[in-house]
């Protein structure tokens, strides 16, 4: 039987069963069994056993739980609704300032936990009941707090990033170098443009009535409030670009300190500790199940001869190399558009990062534009992940169609990002090389 036919009846299988309903994860289990059993039979399916065993003992991914947990410390605690209130009163005032503050409580929440989730629906709670009452246009509402979430995928402490070091190789550390920049880009991005439509439309965004203006000593009270929190982005951020900590130690340390933070600001209960342990350990539960399920169908489907049908192909595109990224940046736009972020990586990265490598590319330079793109893969309709955790939060008499037309141009400025980003490597490559030197 030939690769071509079997990658047919391989991908054929995998989506017969998504869409009888069959969650990812398992639905790529099921598929790698099946082929183990009829092309090789029952004693290969210990060789499957073995790789789910070694997929989640990568020291790498040591980091994930840490980084999870520290985000969720500060959801539980309340600590992330203060530093909202303090952006909330600062930017009031301005037109489109509680949208322009949103993407920066989304910025700095991503640089807290890096988790794309925990960024859309913390800030998404607090920030969408306000600048509907305040008169907002639903749409730049909605796509402020939506594209705003998902900054968790390029500001370091990125989980996702982590994900993608572990299975390409590449230093962590240098990953969060080369995507910070790109993610401080794309964030001004999005508050350049709400403020530039803020201008051209007054009517979207209205200001804070001038009465219902905060004193300056009410400012001044809440941005002392998150003096603490923010200190947390310091030690985690200074520890890794200062060469101190490595991404690993940095998150057990962002853990400790996320800890001590609501320990002194005394908003550390037993419910909070237990709800933020229940919410990490259920997530991480979610990833570990993808994290073996996807190693076990790329590992089936590269035993079948994957790489050699993916490099017989390189040969036909246009363009050369840069066809061969343009065609990979296209297939995760969609896939991603339906498949859950970390199932994604697991299922191309493999495949996609040798042939990076072979062509010569820089595969940290690849990763951030895989983590821009993974990004607007999400955000697009109809099956984008981040859509369903805006309808999750979003008042029912706002129709899908709404949320969906509330997302379009964030999504184009991201693919703005993706495009200057994929022109200019440097973007991403100068800061890793002005701090490592190499």
């Amino acid at each position: 039987m030939s690769i071509g036919l079997i990658t047919i009846l391989l991908f054929g299988c995998l989506f017969t069963l998504l869409l009888l309903g069959l969650q990812v994860s398992f639905a790529l289990l099921i598929t790698g069994i099946i082929f183990t059993l009829v092309l090789w039979g029952p004693s290969h399916l210990f060789v499957l056993a073995s790789s789910m065993q070694g997929a989640l003992s990568t020291e790498v991914y040591i980091a994930i739980p840490l980084f999870i947990l520290m985000g969720n410390i500060l959801a539980h605690t309340g600590i992330a609704d203060e530093l909202f209130h303090a952006l909330y009163l600062w930017t009031g005032r301005l037109k489109g300032g509680l949208a322009m503050g949103t993407v920066a409580a989304g910025t700095i929440l991503a640089a807290m936990c890096g988790s794309s989730e925990a960024g859309t629906l913390t800030v998404g709670l607090m920030a969408l009941p306000a600048m509907l009452k305040r008169g907002y246009d639903a749409r730049i509402a909605i796509g402020s707090i939506a594209a705003g979430g998902l900054l968790g995928f390029l500001i370091p402490p990125s989980v996702i990033a982590i994900v993608y070091a572990g299975i390409s190789g590449v230093s962590m550390g240098k990953l969060y170098f080369a995507s910070f920049l790109p993610g401080i880009l794309l964030a001004t991005l999005y508050i350049l443009y709400i403020g530039i439509r803020s201008a051209l439309e007054p009517g979207i965004c209205p200001s804070i009535p001038k009465e219902e203006a905060p004193t300056w000593e009410e400012r001044f009270q809440a941005l002392a409030k998150v003096v603490l929190p923010l200190l947390i982005i310091f030690v985690v951020l200074g520890g890794i670009y200062g060469g101190i900590t490595t991404p690993t130690e940095a998150a057990g340390v962002g853990a400790v300190t996320a800890f001590i933070v609501a320990i002194l600001k005394r908003k550390i209960t037993w419910k909070a500790v237990n709800d933020a342990l229940r919410a990490t350990f259920q997530l991480l539960g979610m990833i570990g199940w993808i994290i073996m399920c996807v190693t076990v169908f790329s590992n089936v489907y590269n035993a079948l001869g994957a790489p050699d049908i993916v490099n017989s192909l390189i040969s036909y595109f246009p363009a050369g190399g840069f066809g061969v990224i343009i065609f990979m940046q296209l297939s995760i736009f969609l896939l991603g558009t339906f498949m859950d972020d970390f199932a994604l990586l697991f299922l191309t990265m493999p495949i996609y990062v040798p042939i990076i490598k072979s062509l010569g590319f820089d595969p940290i330079w690849f990763g951030v534009l895989i983590l821009i793109n993974m990004q607007c893969a999400l955000l697009t309709p109809p099956y984008g992940f981040n859509l369903f955790y805006m309808r999750a939060i979003t008042p029912p008499e706002i129709k899908t169609f709404t949320i969906y037309k509330g997302v379009l141009p964030f999504i184009g400025l991201q693919l703005v990002c993706l495009i200057l980003v994929m022109i200019f490597p440097q973007i991403a490559l100068w800061l890793p090389t002005a701090l490592t030197g190499k």
